[in-house]
């Protein structure tokens, strides 16, 4: 793995360039390695952050890609990762015009993390920094604990999909929404007092300071918030560590856990033991890792249909295509084209955002054009509104892949493109397996997608029945049950953690005997000294 050469980074800077002039966000700065594909192998294990955490299953990954890639030799283009700056891989065999197009596709991402709001948590760190920290944390605590640091890693990956996500995330913005309030109360209330513990007449000096610079702004018509700017560049020549500190402030844990995991870190007796702090450490590192990649699994179908409509748009405007229009439309078709069986997120959310685009153009997103029946009149209905740019990129902005498909997945947009739901079932005459159209209706197809959609359990702690050392946690059911298979392992898991019983409520399935439909019974699993038991609740 090396950086690209000069010649390379120079046609990089070139595509930032041309795509800065159509409003995409590049973040400046940005590093571009080549690699091989041993080195992909190597790395996808780590979802492509070299100084992720050493972990045994991900050496068993490394294994299973070297040996499928001896049977499906493969050849991958890009990855690129979401920290700061901007990294990003290539293969070491791309020809020049090849690189033209994967940069603008790159380019796509980035523009993506730096704005989605899904994204509001990893916009201000450098993640492979703080990676490289839990890496060397990691290693160190297993010189010290051995084996037992992997049980703590193991029983913490299983319950990391429940990490809070969506409540950090909107704690995170309410925090933006007040930054620069958030940062003078800080300042006069936590650092200056308790902190460094300046005496009162400094303490007296700083109050009137601030609130002479707010008076000249107001003075001179000029902005609070560069007055204000103005006023904590001064703090920071004073007080270097004074940025770190604020944002160690704005990690604060709140009073109340989010999740399970952060529940067993703040209440789990075993972990209170002085003698099993580190196993804190770990817990604290993998829920990080977790949520760094939330947001990616949530946007994965908006995400790359965002940058296969900025490769395609970017790339037939470059002068650079000439000559290689055929082997651009053959790759290109080739990641972008739709399956008839399947699912391909790029062609999906390409089309999606090309259709929102279309429809924002000819103002067919107001009340007036959803009351029209007629199959003509909806096609041929356009006010030439011209919204189309500006509304993708409020896409780009605010939405997820399930507000993606809720919203644009319409009768519509099925028929323009053909699509349906494709059904299974064995011929016996010929004994083989066949595919047909089980459905073209747009509710069928929307719902189709919606199943495929990262969608993790809602598991809660119920504090009334948690008594004398043991743990009840309650699976809101949402018509989809548990996998089965995994409570048990999972539980043991937690009871490792916890250090007592643990109970999970929850809702399984049962098929009828003669019927090939399920009925729905409560259940209760209990494990205690690592023995599960299943309890059938009887309403």
């Amino acid at each position: 793995m090396e950086i690209i050469d000069a010649h390379t980074k120079g046609i990089m800077e070139e595509c930032k360039s041309r795509a800065r002039a159509k409003g995409l966000d590049d973040g400046g700065e940005s590093l571009e390695f080549i690699v091989t594909n041993q080195d992909m192998i190597k790395l996808s294990p780590k979802i492509m952050i070299p100084t992720l955490y050493d972990y045994w299953a991900n050496d068993v990954a490394v294994i299973q890609g070297q040996k499928r890639f001896e049977v499906f030799p493969s050849n991958p283009y890009e990855t690129v990762i979401n920290t700061r700056p901007s990294i990003s891989f290539y293969n070491d065999n791309n020809p020049d015009w090849v690189n033209v197009f994967i940069f603008y596709h790159v380019i796509g991402h980035i523009d993506f993390f730096r704005n989605n709001y899904l994204f509001t948590n990893t916009w201000d760190d450098d993640f492979k920094a703080q990676a490289l920290a839990h890496k060397r944390t990691i290693a160190n605590l297993r010189l010290k604990h051995g084996r037992w640091l992997d049980y703590v890693i193991e029983f913490s990956r299983g319950i990391d999909n429940l990490a809070g996500f969506h409540q950090e995330i909107s704690q995170a913005q309410d925090f933006r929404k007040n930054y620069q309030q958030n940062r003078i109360n800080f300042y006069f209330d936590q650092f200056l007092q308790n902190i460094e513990k300046v005496h009162i007449t400094d303490y007296n000096r700083e109050i009137e300071r601030y609130n002479q610079t707010i008076r000249k702004a107001r003075e001179s018509n000029q902005e609070q918030s560069l007055a204000e700017t103005l006023f904590f560049a001064e703090v920071k020549s004073k007080h270097p560590e004074f940025e770190s500190k604020f944002k160690k402030f704005k990690r604060k844990k709140t009073s109340k856990p989010k999740d399970l995991m952060e529940f067993l870190l703040s209440h789990s007796p075993k972990l209170d033991r002085k003698e099993n702090g580190w196993m804190k450490s770990v817990m604290e590192i993998v829920r990080t890792t977790s949520l760094y990649f939330q947001p990616q699994i949530r946007t994965k179908i908006i995400n790359e249909g965002w940058a296969s409509y900025w490769h395609q748009n970017l790339f037939l405007e470059d002068d650079r295509i000439r000559g290689h229009e055929v082997d651009f439309a053959k790759i290109d078709a080739g990641v972008t084209s739709l399956q008839r069986a399947g699912l391909n997120p790029y062609a999906i959310g390409l089309r999606l955002i090309q259709y929102a685009e279309e429809l924002a153009d000819k103002g067919k997103l107001g009340h007036d054009f959803e009351l029209i029946r007629d199959i003509y009149d909806r096609r041929n209905f356009d006010k030439k509104t011209k919204k189309g740019n500006e509304f993708i990129f409020h896409l780009r902005k605010n939405y997820s892949d399930f507000q993606l498909i809720n919203e644009f997945v319409d009768q519509d947009f099925v028929d323009k493109h053909n699509l349906f739901v494709a059904g299974k079932r064995i011929n016996f005459e010929k004994d083989t397996w066949e595919y047909y159209i089980k459905s073209r209706k747009a509710e069928d197809y929307k719902q189709m997608l919606l199943d495929s959609l990262y969608h993790p359990p809602k598991i809660i702690i119920d504090e009334e029945k948690s008594k004398e050392g043991s743990l009840y946690l309650k699976h809101i059911y949402e018509g989809k049950p548990l996998e089965a298979s995994y409570i048990p392992h999972t539980m043991i898991g937690i009871e490792y953690i916890w250090g007592g019983p643990v109970k999970l409520e929850t809702i399984e399935w049962f098929k009828e005997q003669q019927f090939e439909q399920h009925t729905e019974r409560k259940v209760i699993y209990e494990v205690r000294d690592r023995k599960v038991d299943k309890l059938f609740v009887q309403e």
